[in-house]
């Protein structure tokens, strides 16, 4: 289903969409009221009516009101999530590169809890089993080994895409989302009282009133944690879709919801111990296949968070934001990636949280810290977005901002109580914002470097050095890759790497650019002679899937030309020529590296070996281009941003035969 489909409202599009954009926030009601009630150390009456008071009006507020109606207004060409929102607004200020850096990286490290804590809740459920109250244990390493089995078989899969079972993610979660809506309902209707809950009087006593109160908000926030996600997936199913269905995904929530506090109130009980009421409200006869489904939406709701963590990575270095990694398409949907490194990074991520934690209940206990971060980037970007590029008043857009500056930083102090439970996570987050900071910082300076100079101007240097008999020549075909998008411009580097290095003579100069396309297998090229027989200008036009494997693609290109005309490719060496041999080509790749000769401020030298240093762990620029070694010459230019000039030396006599200084 191409993107086209998603503009309008159709059954196929809505289905899609429960099965991608809300399976985090649809699984939460596994986890959340059970960590509601033991942090608030019981199950009284004003706990559970307060509990699911707050649970619906965060809900509201806060998925409903702030992503579902506001943010999903800021689409970028289709697109959402905070880096196409960033694109958006990125004009109006040079500091929005910072909450954008937090807010990714953030949400990238608090993601790593998801299928963990997900999958666990699911399996644990099997302890409700008639006869398995022993075996499935929370925390035992039946449990543990059954949870890592199907992570470690979820990222072993992504290689593969999920084309194949793709089509069954909407039909599961539909099935998941009928299915907590009908228990839910079951509870309510004995016991409908409970439906009272949703009055907001309750929920602002629990915070005033509970000793804890205000801590609460710590646990109570879980049941918004997917809603980044109704943003971030924008593009792969459409705003009109996301959200007619959220009304079915909210009410199904909430009924489930109101159903686990109905079942509560029926046992009349000041404390239920740690018994999960999810699956309480679940009848005996129907719990294995209840856990089976509720294992399906989870892995479900892994994928779409797997999935999410990929499109972020990939449109973090289209930005410049992330060093240039290896990215797959194992299908032929513009959305459907895959990133290696990314994915075992998230697989290691998992597997430590889950050894780490051992139980759903201690994951719950340490989540929600850095979202709550990264939802409060979010809304600094929207308040940009809102008052300069949809010019919304100051008198709409400041009590719109503080209102969810207000509630979002109550969650955050709340939540950073968890900061000592998730001590381990912070490297991890420190990590993705301080590569992201660093490689956006890196690249400004090094954009100093980068210049541009008319290509027709050096047309008649390089005209005279082809015919100059005393340089020894380089190559019969000299090929540079440009990033020249203008074609009649060519990077100073270039030039100087020509005439300025040892002189590189060559009978023909080929410069080449790569344009990417958002159409799966666009292969297209464009010739530009711009100085016939002598320099030529080759612009590739390649699809999303289409690997730049430029070596290939250039050698079909010279054939062509060869097979019209337009090119005569035998060696224009005597000894060869009579041979009709072809003449010999050569790949020219320019890598920079931090000269000497810099005087840096603090702050920049960091900053810039930083870069280095990381750049050693990124993609070879041979590699990623697909270039034959045995072609290619790598020639190293150094990067000069502040050279040394305030060197004060005394020039002396040289000594005399005593080997004394004269003056």
């Amino acid at each position: 289903m191409t993107s086209e489909h998603f503009k309008k409202v159709t059954a196929a599009g809505l289905l899609v969409t429960i099965g991608i954009i809300f399976g985090d926030i649809g699984t939460s009601p596994l986890y959340t009221f059970q960590l509601i009630l033991k942090d608030a150390g019981g199950a009284s009456r004003d706990i559970v009516m307060g509990g699911i008071s707050c649970v619906f009006w965060t809900l509201t507020l806060q998925t409903t009101f702030k992503y579902v109606l506001m943010t999903l207004q800021a689409d970028n060409h289709g697109e959402g999530g905070i880096f196409s929102l960033y694109a958006l607004v990125n004009k109006l200020s040079k500091k929005l590169f910072l909450p954008t850096i937090i807010g990714a990286g953030t949400l990238l490290a608090d993601g790593i809890i998801t299928p963990p804590i997900s999958v666990s809740s699911a399996v644990e459920g099997l302890g409700g089993v008639k006869g398995w109250e022993t075996t499935i244990v929370p925390g035992n390493h039946l449990v543990i080994g059954i949870v890592l089995g199907i992570l470690l078989a979820l990222f072993l899969f992504q290689r593969f895409g999920t084309k194949i079972v793709g089509g069954s993610f909407g039909p599961i979660m539909f099935v998941w989302f009928v299915m907590i809506a009908v228990l839910g309902t079951m509870q309510i209707v004995q016991c409908p009282q409970i439906i009272a809950a949703l009055n907001p009087i309750y929920g602002w006593r629990l915070l005033v009133d509970h000793p804890k109160g205000f801590w609460l908000l710590g646990a109570i926030f879980l049941c918004t944690t997917g809603a980044e996600a109704l943003y971030s997936d924008l593009g792969h199913c459409g705003k009109k879709n996301i959200q007619v269905s959220w009304i079915f995904v909210k009410t199904s929530l909430v009924l489930n919801y109101l159903g686990q506090g109905a079942w509560l109130l029926m046992q009349n009980k000041p404390d239920v111990g740690d018994i999960n009421p999810f699956f309480s409200i679940v009848p005996t006869f129907f719990l294995i296949p209840s856990v089976l489904i509720a294992t399906a939406a989870t892995v479900i709701a892994s994928q779409a968070l797997i999935s999410g963590s990929y499109t972020l990575i990939s449109e973090a270095i289209l930005l410049n934001f992330w060093p240039r990694v290896t990215v797959k398409y194992p299908t032929n949907i513009r959305g459907q990636i895959y990133i290696p490194s990314i994915n075992w990074i998230l697989c290691l991520g998992c597997v430590l949280v889950v050894l780490y934690f051992r139980t759903s209940e201690n994951m719950a206990a340490a989540y929600g810290f850095s979202i709550t971060i990264a939802m409060l980037m979010t809304t600094i970007l929207m308040f940009f977005f809102l008052r300069y590029r949809q010019h919304y008043s100051w008198y709409l857009v400041i009590p719109i901002l503080l209102i969810f500056a207000t509630v979002e930083t109550s969650f955050f102090i709340a939540n950073a109580a968890k900061l000592l439970k998730r001590f381990m996570f912070l490297v991890f987050e420190f990590g993705l914002i301080f590569t992201m900071y660093v490689w956006y910082k890196a690249r400004k300076i090094n954009n100093r470097f980068l210049n541009f100079v008319s290509i027709r101007e050096q047309i008649p240097l390089l005209k005279d050095l082809s015919a100059d008999q005393t340089v020894s020549k380089f190559s019969s075909n000299l090929i540079y890759l440009s990033k020249a998008n203008n074609p009649a411009e060519i990077e100073q580097k270039i030039i100087y790497s020509i005439f300025s290095r040892q002189p590189k003579r060559a009978d023909i100069y080929w410069f080449i650019h790569i344009e990417r396309t958002d159409e799966p297998y666009t292969l297209e090229y464009s010739v530009d002679e711009m100085e016939d027989d002598k320099v030529i200008r080759v612009e590739f036009r390649l699809g999303f899937r289409v690997q730049a494997r430029v070596n290939v693609l250039f050698r079909k290109v010279v054939e062509e030309m060869v097979a019209n005309k337009e090119l005569n490719i035998t060696s224009r060496y005597p000894s060869l020529k009579k041979y009709h041999l072809a003449s010999d080509f050569s790949f020219v790749m320019l890598e920079k590296f931090l000269s000497y000769e810099n005087e840096f401020s603090i702050t920049e030298n960091f900053i810039l070996h930083s870069y280095f240093f990381i750049k050693h762990f990124s993609q070879s620029e041979t590699k990623a281009f697909g270039l034959d070694t045995s072609e290619t010459r790598i020639e190293k230019i150094p990067l000069i941003i502040n050279p040394v000039s305030n060197i004060q030396m005394k020039r002396i006599a040289p000594r005399n035969s005593k080997n004394k200084y004269v003056s």
